[in-house]
């Protein structure tokens, strides 16, 4: 079984907004120290979503997404750069098309495009009012990712909130869009119209229909933390990789907020080497990813 790749997201201001410790939104001498704390537990791939601000309301072109600041992004890359050499992840699926491809040009190693529906409804405090996500991502709308993708050097990071996104890279393959070993994120427990639950079986379908040229990890963001931990164990056992922080989910245990995405990682680390696996570095994550 490979070495455990273990992905870290640190901004939390949309998903958990009551977090205490998050940075502000546009701190990113805090927020890239974040990641590097991070690093230095054991994550090989820091997940980044820059400056970035979520629209309050859907717009004229039927979506409702995130509006991205590119030299906020840009410093980003370059303080967690300087501390050391994960692998750098653009995150923020949630951006339209040309902002994606604008940040290509900053040459992250990754960039994660949301290959289904983007229907997300984060509500943690029944108190707060929810924060909203909407988008149809059409399959001609993908090819123009990937067509981006490719001809910038780029890999894809394909969200997967159901078998759906499976289909759709199964035509890109097909087409020649998709080529090689493919790097996949399963959600389950993200609130929204593409809620998959966070169940023991609903993961084995997943890894069942996964296709079989992806190297895959779970992102859960279950408000029981119990069964988030569990569900990650069971990505562990199964010869996956993990995605943990405050964005996905910011406690240790019920109502205890981890007081930096570091100790998160180091709470994966220690149940993943309890069950005898070990974690990979950036370049043996690297290796496995292809």
């Amino acid at each position: 079984m490979d070495k455990l790749i273990i992905t870290v997201t640190v901004d939390s201001s949309v998903s958990y907004p009551d977090n205490p410790y998050c940075p502000k939104m546009g701190d990113v001498k805090t927020t890239a120290e974040e990641y590097n704390r991070a690093v230095d537990s054991g994550a090989s791939v820091c997940h980044v979503h820059g400056v970035h601000h979520l629209e309050d309301e859907i717009q004229s072109d039927g979506r409702q997404l995130s509006s991205v600041n590119f030299d906020g992004w840009q410093e980003l890359h370059t303080r967690i750069k300087e501390h050391a050499n994960p692998i750098l992840h653009y995150g923020i699926a949630s951006a339209r098309m040309p902002d994606k491809v604008k940040l290509m040009d900053q040459k992250p190693e990754f960039m994660s495009y949301c290959f289904n529906a983007h229907d997300e409804c984060f509500q943690p405090n029944k108190n707060r009012a929810p924060k909203c996500t909407y988008a149809i991502h059409p399959i001609e709308e993908l090819r123009e990712f990937m067509r981006n993708c490719n001809a910038k050097g780029v890999r894809p990071d394909i969200e997967c909130f159901h078998t759906g996104a499976f289909f759709n890279m199964m035509e890109l393959r097909k087409e020649g869009l998709l080529e090689g070993n493919q790097w996949a994120t399963l959600f389950v427990a993200w609130p929204g119209g593409a809620w998959t639950p966070p169940t023991p079986q609903a993961l084995m379908s997943l890894v069942d229909h996964c296709p079989d040229y992806c190297t895959w990890s779970l992102s859960s963001m279950d408000y029981d933390v119990n069964t988030n931990w569990h569900i990650l164990t069971q990505a562990i056992l199964l010869g996956g990789h993990v995605r943990v922080g405050w964005e996905d989910n910011p406690f240790l245990s019920p109502g205890v907020y981890a007081e930096t995405s570091a100790l998160l990682v180091d709470k994966i680390v220690r149940i993943s080497r309890e069950l005898g696996r070990e974690i990979a570095s950036p370049d043996e994550a690297r290796a496995i990813i292809g």
